[in-house]
């Protein structure tokens, strides 16, 4: 069979103040029609970079040689997307590829809706007829990536979806041009277990009934399991081990491959000694009957995100906070951090009621925060080091300039940034060492509660592991609380001494991390733990057989 993607001996350098940057060196890949493509390694390894290469998105900045085929010769003449003008991208992007890219809040226009977006792609490539035709056609494409109420969704902006869903619209946006090729660069990032099961199985039904190939870049080993045909393992740079998905998952032939396969978490095999607790402390959280409202704008009606939600956050404690997206984890991690307001029940934070936007000054350096989306967490015109260092310059600028800089370097490298990058920009930076690097800054004061959005989200397996182990360390020798946010379940088992489960803003399941997910009793806890994907492709067929005949088995 005809390749409809072939890149052949791809090199790949940035333009930096240090120099040229190698990024990728002598790639070749191929993918087929109908094939799904996985292309693993740790962030920086290159992998984002071989894939802007498909559609020609590298920035000025970079410098491109070999060649990048996109077409099989058949229906499509193979043309070479890095000699191809601006023009003839233009009409390849979107029909003959599509890149749905990593972090949705940075691909979607803030000031147009979903729905815009949506149409203005269809208009573009003279697909979709007449304005209320490709109205219609968007909000069936809403229907069908599984976000809820869609003809009423189809007119919300980017900031009334929860990441989940952001990043369900940016692939409806490229399913919807009838694509032959799918760039997925981290599709499943953020999103849930359930969620994620919908749009992989969105994926392989794309290549099973419609010949659409993918080429999936992604760190989770689960998902590669999943949906995978062939696997090839990136390092430094260059491709290390290319091999079916069955065989590199039973016998990875390159040190580096075993390596990145033996540092995937096991759901159900993780173990975390409970942090002991008298019961006497203040707990540093305390909810008590949380509602948060968000009100309605310009005619449209409000919603109400967090509705009766009780917890606590014991000193030293972790209490996993998992649930759908749009469930209300991250409302809850801003309602604790001051940054939105509740609206009904109670909540004391370190003691202190925390009313309508009264927060004082004195507390501000009280909690960390790791955001959910890293790149716009941080501000363009600051380096990496200047960044990690800004709580320090604002609370600690007794310790003076130099001493700053040099607990930045070391926030950095505990964090396994090396010193090279404390002087580059975030835009320089893969996104999982974007969230490194924000982890280390909501570490900066030290603080007594730390607060993680998906901290690792956005990072590969070996990267997780180092950076969990971290987590994990740091916080036994600091002893701070955190509300940990997520939708790992594997992660969440691996960290917290508790877990709450929500669903549509309410509390489905609480207690003890072994009690919730390793025996869970209501019905929508089951269902996330049935839906998370299995690193081994052999359990991940019999599991799904197993769940065809109505038998979640995990």
């Amino acid at each position: 069979m005809t390749d409809l993607l072939r890149i052949e001996d791809l090199h790949v350098t940035f333009d930096t103040d240090a120099g040229a940057a190698p990024a990728v060196k002598g790639v070749s890949l191929s993918v087929a029609p109908g094939e799904i493509l996985a292309l693993v390694g740790e962030s920086g390894s290159g992998k984002t970079v071989t894939a802007k290469s498909v559609l020609g998105l590298l920035p000025a900045t970079a410098t491109a040689h070999g060649r990048v085929l996109l077409g099989d010769g058949t229906a499509d003449p193979a043309e070479d997307v890095l000699a191809a003008s601006p023009a003839r991208l233009r009409a390849l992007r979107g029909t003959h590829a599509a890149m749905v890219f990593q972090e949705p809040s940075t691909a979607l226009n803030p000031v147009f809706t979903i729905g815009w977006q949506l149409t203005e792609g269809l208009r573009a490539h003279g697909h979709g007829g007449s304005k209320a035709e490709r109205r219609t056609l968007a909000v069936e494409w809403l229907d069908k990536v599984g976000i809820p109420d869609p003809a009423t969704r189809v007119n919300h902006y980017p900031h009334q979806l929860s990441g989940g869903q952001k990043q369900r619209a940016v692939i409806a946006m490229a399913l919807a041009l009838g694509t032959r090729l799918i760039v997925a660069d981290e599709p499943t990032t953020a999103l849930d277990v359930t969620v994620q099961a919908e749009i992989l199985e969105l994926l392989h039904r794309c290549r099973t009934d419609f010949g659409t190939a993918v080429l999936l870049i992604t760190h989770n080993m689960g998902v590669v399991a999943d949906l995978a045909d062939r696997v090839a393992v990136m390092s430094e740079g260059e491709v290390v081990e290319q091999a079916p998905v069955r065989e590199l998952f039973a016998a990875p032939a390159h040190p580096y491959t075993r390596e990145l396969l033996a540092a995937v978490p096991v759901f159900g095999e993780q173990s975390r000694t409970p942090t002991s607790t008298t019961g006497d402390e203040q707990p540093v959280v305390r909810a008590a009957e949380l509602v948060v409202d968000y009100p309605g704008r310009l005619g449209r009606k409000g919603f109400r995100a967090v509705e009766g939600v009780s917890f606590e956050i014991r000193p030293g404690e972790v209490l996993g906070l998992v649930g759908e997206s749009g469930s209300g984890k991250t409302t809850i991690g801003r309602v604790v951090a001051g940054l939105t307001a509740a609206t009904g029940g109670e909540l004391t934070v370190f003691g202190e009621p925390l009313t309508a936007r009264r927060r004082t000054r004195g507390r501000a350096g009280h909690i960390g925060y790791v955001f959910q989306d890293p790149a716009a967490s941080f501000n363009p015109l600051l380096t990496i080091a200047d960044s990690v260092a800004e709580p320090l310059t604002v609370h600690r600028r007794e310790l003076g300039a130099t001493a700053i800089r040099a607990e930045a370097e070391a926030l950095l490298n505990s964090v396994h940034l090396p010193r090279s990058y404390a002087d580059r920009y975030p835009h320089e930076l893969s996104g999982g060492q974007r969230q490194r690097a924000a982890l280390a800054r909501a570490l900066a004061l030290r603080p007594p509660l730390i607060i993680a959005d998906e901290p690792t989200s956005a990072l590969d397996v070996s990267v997780q592991a180092k950076v969990l182990d971290l987590f994990t360390e740091l916080q036994r020798e600091l002893g701070f609380a955190a509300l940990f946010i997520s939708h790992d379940l594997a992660v969440v088992e691996q960290v917290a001494d508790r877990v709450v489960v929500l669903h549509r803003g309410r509390i489905a399941a609480s207690g003890s991390t072994a009690a919730v997910l390793g025996n869970p009793q209501d019905d929508y806890t089951r269902r996330l733990v049935a839906s998370l994907p299995v690193a081994d492709p052999v359990r991940q067929g019999r599991r799904e057989h197993a769940l065809d005949e109505g038998v979640a088995s995990t």
